[in-house]
C-alpha cells in the first residue's frame, strides 16, 4: 500500500476502537483509521499497552472493520506479539485476515528484518519510532532525539527501517528540528506525534480529540468537550425521567381501544 509525501496534503490518522465511531470516522476526511493498542488504557481500563492482548486487538479490529468501507485501516502489533519472526509474520496474517490493510510495530534497525519478513508477504507495515509506548520503562511520555547521539540513532533506525520495505513511520515525540531533518532525507512518508509539523502527517488518539479524558500530554489538541457534553446529556435524561418530560406519548406504542378493553374484561 503506497503512501505518498506530499507537501500539499498532510497524512491524517486518527485511533479508533469501536463500530460507531468507525462510521462516523469512515464518512469523515480523516485518511487512516487506526485501531491503537491505546485501546487498552483509554477503553479497556488497563494501566498500559503492555497489557494489551492479540485477541484484544483482534476484538476491535473486527468491530471497527465493519464500519470501514472506504478508509485504510491500521491495527497495532500488541506487546509481544512480534518477537521473532515466525511469531511476528503468523500474528501480522492473522491481522490481516481479520480485515487490518496496514500493520504498525514498535521498533527500530532491531526489528527490520521482522519489517522485511512482512512485507514480502503483501502485508504492508508503518513502524513506529522514538517514544515506545510498548518498549518504555515509564508511563510519562519522554522526549527520544534531544541529544545528539539519540538522533543519530534515529536517523539510521528511519532508513533501515524504509530499506526493509515499511511504508511509512511514526515519530513520537522527537524534536520538530530532528523530525524534520530525518523526514526530508527519507522517501517514505512520516507520521508524527508531538513531533512538531514537518512530518507528512500526524496522528492523535481521538478518545483525546474529542476531550473524553484531559490528558495532560502537550501535544494533544481537543477538539470537542464530549467528556462533559456526557455528563450534561446523562444528567438532562435525569431531569426529563423525574419532571415527567420523559418519555412522552410519541416515544412510546398504542394499543387499539378495543384491544385493550379485551384486555381489562380478561384482567376482571
Amino acid at each position: 500500500m503506497l503512501l505518498k509525501k506530499d507537501p500539499s496534503k498532510k497524512i491524517t490518522i486518527l485511533t479508533c476502537y469501536d463500530f460507531p465511531t468507525a462510521r462516523a470516522l469512515d464518512n469523515s476526511d480523516i485518511d487512516i483509521i487506526f485501531v491503537g493498542d491505546s485501546v487498552g488504557t483509554n477503553v479497556l481500563g488497563y494501566r498500559s499497552e503492555i497489557e494489551v492482548t492479540m485477541s484484544d486487538m483482534i476484538h476491535h479490529l473486527k468491530a471497527v472493520r465493519k464500519g470501514v468501507t472506504q478508509k485504510i485501516l491500521m491495527v497495532d502489533m500488541p506487546y509481544s506479539s512480534y518477537n521473532d519472526i515466525h511469531s511476528a509474520l503468523a500474528n501480522a496474517k492473522q491481522l490481516k485476515q481479520k480485515g487490518a490493510d496496514i500493520i504498525k510495530l514498535e521498533g527500530g534497525k532491531e526489528i527490520s528484518s521482522i519489517v522485511s519478513e512482512i512485507v514480502k508477504n503483501n502485508i504492508p507495515v508503518m513502524a513506529h519510532i522514538g517514544f515506545m509506548p510498548q518498549l518504555a520503562k515509564q508511563e510519562k511520555r519522554a522526549v527520544v532525539g534531544a541529544l545528539a547521539v539519540e538522533a543519530k540513532k534515529l536517523y539510521k533506525d528511519a532508513l533501515a527501517l524504509q530499506a526493509a520495505g515499511a511504508c511509512s513511520i511514526v515519530f513520537e515525540c522527537v524534536p520538530e528540528d530532528i523530525a524534520k531533518e530525518i523526514s526530508t532525507r527519507l522517501t517514505i512518508p512520516t507520521i508524527g506525534i508531538g513531533s512538531g509539523k514537518y512530518t507528512d502527517g500526524q496522528v492523535l488518539v481521538f478518545t483525546d480529540v474529542v476531550g473524553w479524558y484531559n490528558m495532560p500530554y502537550r501535544f494533544v489538541k481537543r477538539y470537542d468537550t464530549f467528556y462533559e457534553r456526557t455528563i450534561a446529556a446523562a444528567n438532562s435524561f435525569k431531569l426529563d425521567v423525574n419532571s415527567g418530560e420523559y418519555p412522552q406519548r410519541n416515544h412510546g406504542f398504542r394499543i387499539k381501544a378495543e384491544e385493550f378493553k379485551e384486555f381489562r374484561r380478561e384482567l376482571s
